[in-house]
C-alpha cells in the first residue's frame, strides 16, 4: 500500500569542486520536486532568507568554506529565487558579534558581494521594532518569543545551512539555523538564556514552529565533524560529502542530513552525537512539529549515509558531569516554580540560581563571567538562568524540567 508522506526531502550528489554552475543545476535537481515549498515561495511578496553564514572570519577546507555556506551554494539559492519568484529578498540575521561586540554586519557578513550581485537587501534582526510571538499551539518550552516585526511581515522564509556537527546540540542544520534569527539584550532575552541546558532542544521546536520556514537546504559539499567552531585550521575536522540536501520542512531535512552523517536521528540523550543535551528533532517530532523518522518521509537521495564515526560530537566534559548538570538544572527550575515568591526581592530582573540561592543577578541579562567560574566551588552544580517576572508572562514549561527528572532516575543514572 502506497502512504502519502507529508514532508519531502531531495539528497543529489555534488562534487566540492563543482563550477558554480554546476552547483546551480544540482540544486535545482534537488528543489525541483518540493512542489509545496514552491507553492508558499511563488505566492510570496518578501522572502526572507536565513544563511548560516555570519562570521568575521572562515576556516577553509578543501577550497570550500568548513562551518558556513559556501559562496556556490548561497549564490545557487538566491539565483533560484529569482528566477522562480518575483518577491523582494532579504537576507535576514542576528550576527553573533553584533550581539555581544555591536560589530557591524558589513565586517562579519561573509557572502555581502553576492547579496549585492543579486539585489538582496540586509535585515538586522538585532534591531527594533520587535514583538512577541506567541507559539502555535502553545509552545513546547515558552509561550511566546521575540522577534524583529521586519521579519515577521516577511511572507515566507528559506533556511540555508550547513553539515556539522554542534558541541551543545549534536547536529546543527537548517532548524538550528533558525537560532540566528533571534534577537537578544538589550531588546529581548539574552542569547544565553535560550542557549541553556534542558531548553534549548525544546526552544528550538517552538521557533521553528514560529518561523517555519518554506524551503530548507543544506550545503553538504564538506562537512565540519565535531563541534560548530574550532581553532585549528587544518584539515582534520573536515569532511567531504559531495552532496546537497533540501526539504519542505526544517525538521525532515536535518532528519535526513543526520541520516547521511552516519547518526541515528530517532537517537536522544547520551547517544552521539547528542551528548550535552536532547535530540532537537525527536523533541520536535513529540512535540509536533514534523518527523525525525526518514521512513516517514518521501525521502529520495543519490547520496550514501557515511559510515558510522565519520561525523561525530566532540566530548568537552564527562558524561557523569553532564548528567549531573541536566539534574541539578531541573531541581534548581522547580525549586524556582515552587519558591517563586522567596525571589521577589529580584523581580524585573535575571538571576541564577544555585543550590536555591542567587548566585548573580543583573537588569540586562548580560553574563561576563563564564558560569563554569560563577559556579564557585561547586562547578557539578548547574546555575539556572531565569527572568524574574512575578507574572511569569514568558510562560515557562516547567513540565519539561520534570519529564527530564523522571527520565534520569528511570534509567538509573
Amino acid at each position: 500500500m502506497n502512504v502519502e508522506r507529508k514532508f519531502s526531502v531531495r539528497a543529489v550528489s555534488c562534487g566540492h569542486r563543482a563550477t558554480d554552475d554546476d552547483v546551480y543545476r544540482r540544486l535545482s535537481a534537488a528543489v525541483e520536486p518540493l512542489s509545496r515549498s514552491w507553492e508558499r515561495l511563488g505566492r510570496a511578496k518578501t522572502i526572507a532568507i536565513k544563511f548560516n553564514q555570519d562570521f568575521p572570519h572562515s576556516h577553509m577546507f578543501e577550497s570550500q568554506r568548513r562551518e558556513l555556506v559556501s559562496d556556490s551554494v548561497a549564490g545557487a539559492v538566491l539565483r533560484l529565487l529569482r528566477e522562480r519568484t518575483d518577491a523582494e529578498l532579504l537576507c535576514a540575521d542576528a550576527g553573533y558579534l553584533r550581539i555581544s561586540k555591536g560589530t557591524d554586519p558589513a565586517e562579519t557578513t561573509q557572502i555581502a558581494p553576492l547579496l549585492e550581485e543579486y539585489g538582496v537587501g540586509y535585515l538586522d534582526c538585532t534591531e527594533p521594532p520587535l514583538q512577541d510571538c506567541p507559539v502555535p499551539g502553545g509552545g513546547a518550552m515558552f509561550a511566546s518569543y521575540r522577534f524583529p516585526i521586519a521579519l515577521m511581515e516577511a511572507d515566507e522564509l528559506v533556511s540555508v545551512a550547513k553539515m556539522k556537527n554542534h558541541g551543545f546540540m549534536g547536529v546543527t542544520g537548517c532548524l538550528k539555523n533558525l537560532f540566528g534569527l533571534m534577537p537578544a539584550e538589550p531588546h529581548a532575552r539574552p542569547r544565553r538564556y535560550y542557549h541553556h541546558l534542558v531548553r534549548m532542544p525544546y526552544m528550538l521546536a517552538d521557533i521553528g514552529r514560529i518561523l517555519d520556514p518554506a524551503l530548507n537546504v543544506v550545503d553538504a559539499l564538506v562537512g565540519q565533524a565535531g563541534m560548530e567552531w574550532v581553532s585549528d585550521p587544518g584539515p582534520a575536522s573536515g569532511r567531504i560529502v559531495d552532496a546537497l540536501i533540501a526539504g519542505d520542512h526544517p525538521v525532515a531535512t536535518d532528519a535526513c542530513m543526520t541520516h547521511l552523517m552516519g547518526h541515528d536521528p530517532g537517537a536522544d540523550w547520551l547517544t552521539d552525537p547528542f551528548l550535552r543535551d536532547r535530540n532537537s528533532l525527536l523533541v520536535s517530532r513529540e512535540s509536533g512539529f514534523g518527523t525525525n523518522l526518514p521512513d516517514d518521509i518521501d525521502f529520495l537521495s543519490e547520496v550514501r549515509p557515511l559510515p558510522a564515526g565519520t561525523f561525530y560530537c566532540k566530548s568537552v566534559d564527562p558524561t557523569e558531569t553532564v548528567i549531573q548538570w541536566r539534574k541539578t538544572m531541573c531541581e534548581q527550575a522547580l525549586n524556582y516554580r515552587d519558591n517563586r515568591k522567596r525571589y521577589g526581592r529580584y523581580d524585573g530582573q535575571y538571576v541564577l540560581l544555585q543550590r536555591g540561592e542567587v548566585r548573580w543577578h543583573s537588569r540586562d541579562g548580560r553574563i561576563d563571567e563564564s558560569r563554569r567560574v560563577l559556579a564557585g566551588d561547586t562547578p557539578n552544580e548547574s546555575l539556572y538562568f531565569k527572568f524574574v517576572d512575578p507574572e511569569e508572562r514568558e510562560g515557562e514549561r516547567y513540565e519539561v524540567y520534570e519529564r527530564a527528572l523522571r527520565d534520569i532516575e528511570e534509567r538509573k543514572l
